[in-house]
């Protein structure tokens, strides 16, 4: 019997105890130690969640015995992280985004291929119950050729909830970089690559001012990045997708994501959680259906790096992978690169579609 592969997560921040308790299902995994740059906070964190070993981020990497890196740091070190954790011979799962820029995305990829290990990046939301069932629905031929799409994520901003919500607002940040990754990832594995983006982006305000309740209460922040960027995405399969994001609505009532099909369309579910209900109209129909779940949406944050593990054991791809990140990347990076152009931005970057998780599959187990 294969033995767990070993995880030390580096950054202990706001989304580690998704990945603390995410990670908990998977036998085939097992979190031995978490770094921090501030040792008093994975301190507290190894305390909470039972982690055997405290570690300066150098030690970590060092420690030859941990088989995976599960980077949970702030976006603008990302690429810096995982290429720390790729020389120290270590596979790495990293928060989204992969990098913040397309050259340090690519760069991690081929420094990944070169000393022959992994890589995964979230989301790994898509292996959700919702998103998977709308796979499996758009695969069977539910709602004919998928002809269009409509991808919104709108907000009034994320200075009302986080404590310290600089980085949103920093470059690296913003609406598309934040939460564009659920959305994208979501449309890549139902739709498969994208070619061609056109894009336009502002930034609404020049200051954010912070309402969460907490010591910064009513502190200002400067907007370095884009907050508002809307556009269209051309996909190899002929499928033109209409994406806004943004942090300066204040409320709305569009769908997350929908599919438009000729004989049908399909209603999917937050990409920022793994359940959610699938709606469905057909062509022939003259009401809404809500679908029954085909796969399971007992997972969370942590589902992606089992599926990593398993891949490590059995020699088979693992399904949110690097390529599909760094194609991700490559997508949002030319919304704002369309808007300051002028014109289309045709991409350099590809990926294949993430192999469906298969039917009847119980929540831990992923070997297939």
């Amino acid at each position: 019997m294969n033995k767990p592969k070993r995880i030390g997560i580096v950054g202990c921040g706001n989304i580690s105890p998704a990945y603390f308790n995410g990670c908990k299902p998977y036998s085939v995994i097992e979190i031995v130690a978490c770094a921090d740059m501030a040792p008093e906070v994975a301190a507290e964190k190894a305390a909470q969640f039972q982690i055997p070993k405290v570690y300066t981020v150098d030690e970590l990497l060092a420690d030859e015995s941990i088989d995976i890196v599960v980077n949970l740091t702030v976006p603008k070190v990302h690429a810096e992280v995982n290429l720390a954790g790729i020389a120290a011979g270590k596979n790495v799962h990293c928060e989204k985004p992969l990098a913040i820029n397309r050259m340090d995305g690519v760069r991690t990829l081929e420094a990944a291929e070169e000393k022959g290990v992994r890589v995964g990046c979230a989301p790994d939301t898509f292996l959700g119950g919702g998103i998977q069932t709308c796979r499996k629905l758009i695969d069977d031929g539910w709602i004919g050729t998928p002809v269009a799409a409509t991808a919104y994520f709108l907000s009034v901003g994320h200075e009302r909830w986080h404590p310290a919500p600089d980085f949103f607002y920093q470059s690296g940040g913003g609406p598309m970089l934040d939460m564009g990754p659920y959305y994208l990832t979501a449309l890549v594995n139902l739709l498969g690559p994208i070619v061609r983006v056109s894009g336009s982006a502002r930034a609404t305000f020049v200051t954010r001012t912070i309402t969460h309740d907490g010591p910064r209460y009513g502190e200002t922040i400067p907007v370095e990045t884009p907050t508002h960027l809307a556009g269209t995405l051309d996909f190899a399969n002929g499928a033109i997708v209409t994406v806004m994001m943004s942090f300066d609505v204040c409320s709305h009532q569009l769908p997350h994501i929908e599919i438009y099909g000729s004989e049908g369309t399909l209603q999917v579910p937050n990409p920022n959680i793994f359940g959610g209900p699938v709606l469905i109209r057909r062509r022939d129909s003259e009401e809404w259906s809500e679908m029954p779940h085909t796969h399971s949406d007992s997972v969370n944050r942590g589902v992606g790096v089992a599926d990593m593990a398993y891949g490590l054991i059995s020699g088979r791809p693992h399904r949110v992978n690097g390529k599909l990140a760094c194609h991700v990347l490559d997508v949002m990076q030319a919304f704002e690169e369309s808007s300051n152009a002028g014109r289309h931005v045709e991409l350099t970057t590809t990926c294949e579609r993430p192999a469906p998780l298969p039917m009847g599959l119980l929540p831990g187990i992923l070997d297939e």
